[in-house]
């Protein structure tokens, strides 16, 4: 497993706000990801703000994660960027706050010209499957990207020595 580099880690913080990686926003979920063979993994320790019941993880908040890891495997595994087109996410498992850390894993189902699918998963701290999502990015161009979505290309997400 190695680590994926947050590219934009430095970028200013008045700029990248993400909800989802940025380290800069407040109240955002700080994912961080791994790349372990042809998935994607991160972990994340929920706390209390993001419940939507009593000690229960809002439903929007695991559907954001789903979408977030979802975009890093845009990023690494087709080597662009994109914009979500459809998010399909089944609850099947209550996810607490107060039950330990959480898992999420995500892999790059399709690739064809324009679009990505993508499955990921959420798994609770025992490691039962808790929500899925199918995920549909529209990808641009390697070119597109760099230009107007500040896309580093691949190879920013990874340490020299690992790349």
């Amino acid at each position: 497993m190695r680590k994926i580099v947050n590219a934009h880690r430095n970028d200013d913080p008045e700029f990248y706000q993400c909800i989802g990686c940025s380290p800069h926003n407040t109240i955002g979920l700080k994912l961080e990801f791994w790349e372990d063979g042809e998935e994607l993994y991160a972990e994340w320790e929920p706390k209390e703000q993001f419940m939507g019941w009593v000690n229960v993880l809002h439903g929007g908040i695991k559907a954001t994660m789903l979408d977030e890891i979802s975009a890093w495997v845009v990023y690494v595994k087709c080597g662009t960027a994109g914009v979500t087109t459809a998010l399909n996410v089944k609850y099947k498992e209550t996810v607490y706050t107060n039950a330990g850390k959480l898992v999420l894993r995500a892999k790059l189902l399709e690739q064809q010209k324009r679009l990505a699918k993508i499955q990921a998963q959420l798994f609770n701290s025992e490691g039962k499957l808790c929500t899925e999502a199918e995920v549909t990015y529209f990808i641009f161009p390697e070119r597109i990207a760099r230009e107007k979505f500040h896309y580093p290309g691949v190879n920013a997400f990874f340490e020299e020595a690992d790349a």
